[in-house]
């Protein structure tokens, strides 16, 4: 999401084949991403032209999920997920990503002018021409998704085989409804903001400046006002990672991991000590 800025091409480049040769061998990205200077309506797409030139000669090394759905220029089909939006912004993805097939299919957030059952012929029409593999679904709610599985099996089209949806210590109302839905029906969860825009990481320190290279310091619309409730939290959750042997970073990642149904956490990095201390984690 970063890539374009603050993390420039070469920058990016350099980072993709640092994770790869790491073992990193899930990238997660979308059509609207351009980093920071992002503007709603945009036309996006530089992440993925990115990441298209960092991949090349290494793509059989990699998953790639990319999303449309979200606003990308004025047209009707920038936006949302009709059949023409599904064609034209595939096309688009599959250029700049410079493969003939996404392995994973996001529909970024719900349409609400679309009939479920077109998108799904639309997206099952994609699969059978080998342009994607799968479908997923993000930033759908219960009913959303209980809509969705529905007009599939009716219909016997496919069903999505993930769901993309936000999930932290900070935000974990999802642990009581969401999770035990995709449990149960044998849906990925392949949350992000896993560090709540890096305010899990340990970085943000109550009547402490703001470090400089941060996302608060960088994007402040990005991040959560820093108040005292909010570093009440913080300084809860280190003492309970501190008491289980871990770092805040560590124990926000793991907790997440430890969810039903979640196969894989989306962790942004700029830098490759960021890369390094998520891997750290993992291990």
């Amino acid at each position: 999401m970063t890539f374009g800025s603050p993390v420039g091409e070469s920058d990016a480049i350099r980072l993709v084949h640092q994770s790869i040769d790491r073992g990193v061998n899930f990238i997660d990205t979308a059509n609207m991403y351009e980093g920071y200077n992002r503007s709603l309506g945009s036309s996006g797409g530089i992440a993925e032209e990115i990441l298209g030139k960092a991949i090349k000669g290494r793509r059989d090394h990699v998953i790639i999920a990319t999303k449309l759905g979200m606003k990308v220029g004025p047209a009707l089909d920038d936006e949302f997920t009709s059949p023409a939006a599904i064609r034209k912004q595939l096309d688009l993805s599959l250029k700049r990503l410079m493969t003939e097939c996404v392995d994973l299919y996001y529909l970024h957030r719900p349409d609400p002018s679309t009939p479920i059952v077109e998108i799904l012929i639309a997206l099952s029409r994609e699969i059978k021409a080998g342009r994607i593999k799968h479908y997923a679904i993000s930033n759908y709610n219960v009913r959303q998704l209980r809509e969705l599985l529905e007009v599939a099996d009716t219909n016997k089209l496919p069903r999505p085989v993930a769901h993309q949806a936000p999930l932290s210590l900070l935000k974990s109302e999802l642990v009581s409804d969401l999770l035990p839905l995709c449990a149960g029906e044998q849906i990925a969860v392949i949350p992000y903001q896993v560090l709540q825009g890096g305010l899990l990481t340990g970085k943000y320190r109550r009547n402490q400046p703001i470090p400089i290279d941060s996302r608060k310091a960088e994007k402040e619309a990005w991040v959560w006002p820093l108040n005292d409730a909010l570093f009440d939290q913080l300084e809860a959750l280190e003492k309970k990672a501190g008491q289980n042997g871990k770092s805040l970073m560590q124990y926000s990642i793991n907790w997440v991991l430890e969810q039903p149904a979640v196969v894989s956490a989306i962790i942004g990095i700029k830098r490759i000590e960021q890369l390094e201390a998520a891997i750290a984690t993992a291990d």
